[in-house]
């Protein structure tokens, strides 16, 4: 098969109009919009990510501060003397406690600037001598065995550590401790203990700026303080990398914080892209609202364009196709004076042509119909002629009697077959039969073969019972076997047989007629093929193309016939037609 060279020219109109959309219009500006829309996504949030750092890194400087300011009071109550030498002094009495508070430790309170990032001080000294109160409290063997305890004691540096505190179940700070150690004045242990304000603590990690949860991270990358209130941190310890591991957010580290007594600390931010493109959203919405309306207005138009001719072609294309089938039908449309509207008009001044050549040789096609039809019957005639005088039926008939009076009965049975075909001559004013009529003329004929070639011919007939009432043309298959057993069995030296067997496949009355005599050579075989088609000269054969002339008049091309022979095996015809009884 030769492969057609592409050409631009074979493709459809409405295939290139739809291209020239495609790529003209919705390609453009769909990547135009995607572009712009990328673009800003981008944009803003590298905006976002960029205020979300500088928002996490206020948190971690503010804390950081509040931090050092805590230390710094830490500090100053660590190189206090006085402070030192009230905590640790004997008092002899009550009063004279009540004197060195008044003077030292109330003092310290009035003389120190006020910060309100500061919650509580508190101080805790193992001096039996002095009243617990009013900030002062006894190292008890409780607070001995606490975890901050252990640890300022543990440690082995005089600089303080933070450690996150409990106000309450729900209220979490973080506190300063300090042991106080500079002076040893009477071998007292003397520890500072300085609370931040938890509102200050919240008030710097819910910072508005940044839109997303932040984690306070201890030198293990434990959470310390997150603003995220369900998470459960101040009940148990929980792994930063635990919970980063399964939200699908963007992480933000801020610069660790610098300080000593936080050594490797850092504030962590997550934040969702989700939140970060909020704003962004909203942009979006309004390119989307653009591109639609970018593409919609383009789209509405094309198709306008579109349905003003390609529906009008469509039409005119219908109507050619119509004119296949002989049906002459003008295109009801307006005289329009586009290229289409022409088109139209001169498609309608053609069919309106076509209709008188029409009209001039309809007579001449149906007298040659008609003369057609005249011929085909004249050949069925002259194959009826052949076996038709009316008085020969008569006379087999008398014959036939007389036989049986002196008792030959071979010869009675054989007239009788005769008479019965004969008979049969009276009824070929019908041009239908039934299978069953047509095998008991074939039965008549081989009977009458049987009793000229003795022995030497046998047959067989086999007939689905369903095929008995189909309905034939007459002697349709009569001609073939009497071809086969003259023409085929005859010349035979040794038996011939001849088979006939008629079935039904599908819709189809398969009839098939088989003979093992001398056969034909191949090119005999198509040289009896190629006269078949020469419907005006009839030539030898007469029976065998009258037949299919007759089937070709009945079923036009809805009948199958088949003819295979090979010299000195026998000849195969096969007739397939379509199922028909009575009734249809």
């Amino acid at each position: 098969m030769k492969k057609t060279k592409f050409s631009f020219h074979n493709v459809r109109l409405s295939k290139k109009l739809l291209i020239m959309y495609i790529f003209s219009v919705l390609i453009p500006i769909v990547l135009t919009n995607i572009i712009f829309y990328t673009v800003t996504i981008n944009n803003v949030k590298q905006q976002q990510m960029h205020d979300s750092e500088l928002a996490l890194n206020r948190i971690s400087n503010d804390f950081g501060k509040i931090i050092d300011d805590a230390v710094g009071i830490s500090s100053s109550l660590y190189t206090n003397t006085n402070i030192n030498l009230f905590l640790e002094k004997e008092y002899p009495s009550d009063a004279e406690y009540v004197d060195d508070y008044d003077t030292y430790l109330r003092t310290f309170n009035q003389s120190s600037p006020i910060n309100p990032s500061i919650n509580s001080i508190r101080f805790y000294t193992d001096n039996p001598t002095i009243i617990y109160s009013g900030g002062v409290y006894p190292l008890t063997e409780e607070i001995k065995k606490s975890n901050w305890y252990r640890q300022i004691m543990g440690s082995s540096i005089t600089s303080p550590i933070v450690l996150r505190s409990s106000i309450d179940n729900q209220t979490s700070t973080f506190s300063i401790i300090r042991k106080l150690d500079y002076f040893n004045f009477n071998n007292k242990q003397k520890i500072v203990k300085i609370e931040i304000n938890p509102a200050t603590i919240e008030n710097i990690f819910n910072n508005v700026t940044f839109k997303g949860d932040v984690y306070l991270l201890n030198e293990k990358g434990e959470i310390e303080y997150s603003t995220k209130k369900d998470l459960g941190w101040r009940k148990k310890v929980i792994p930063f990398r635990q919970i980063s591991n399964k939200n699908n957010a963007d992480i933000l580290d801020s610069t660790y914080l610098n300080q000593s007594y936080l050594l490797n600390w850092k504030v962590v931010g997550t934040v969702s892209e989700k939140k970060m493109l909020n704003t962004v959203n909203k942009s979006g919405r309004f390119i989307l609202y653009l591109a639609f309306i970018n593409i919609i207005i383009p789209t509405i138009i094309i198709i306008l364009i579109n349905r003003s001719f390609l529906r009008r072609l469509q039409r005119i294309f219908r109507h050619v196709k119509k004119m296949g089938d002989q049906n002459f039908e003008r295109i009801p449309d307006p005289e329009y004076t586009d290229e289409i509207g022409t088109l139209t008009s001169e498609f309608n001044r053609m069919v309106r042509k076509i209709e008188e050549l029409i009209q001039d040789v309809f007579m001449a096609n149906i007298q040659k119909q008609e003369m057609e039809i005249k011929r085909n019957r004249a050949q069925l005639s002259a194959l009826q002629s052949q076996i038709n005088p009316h008085f020969l039926f008569n006379a087999l008939e008398t014959i036939r009697m007389r036989s049986l009076m002196k008792e030959e009965i071979e010869t009675a049975k054989i007239i009788h077959n005769m008479a019965k075909i004969f008979r049969n001559s009276l009824t070929w004013g019908k041009d239908m039969v039934t299978v069953r009529e047509e095998i008991n003329l074939i039965v008549s004929f081989l009977e009458i073969q049987k009793y000229r070639f003795g022995d030497k011919l046998e047959y067989e007939i086999h007939i689905d019972h369903d095929a008995d009432e189909c309905i034939i043309p007459n002697m349709a298959l009569q001609p073939f076997i009497e071809n086969a057993s003259i023409h085929a069995i005859e010349p035979l030296k040794e038996n011939g047989k001849i088979e006939v067997h008629i079935s039904i496949d599908d819709d189809l009355l398969v009839c098939k007629v088989m003979d093992n005599g001398v056969g034909m050579s191949e090119s005999k075989t198509q040289q009896l093929i190629k006269e078949l088609e020469k419907e005006n000269d009839m030539g030898k054969s007469v029976g065998i193309k009258n037949v299919y002339y007759r089937l070709k008049l009945y079923y036009q091309d809805q009948f199958h016939f088949q003819l295979d022979s090979k010299e000195g095996e026998g000849t195969v015809i096969i007739i397939k037609i379509p199922k028909q009884t009575r009734g249809i």
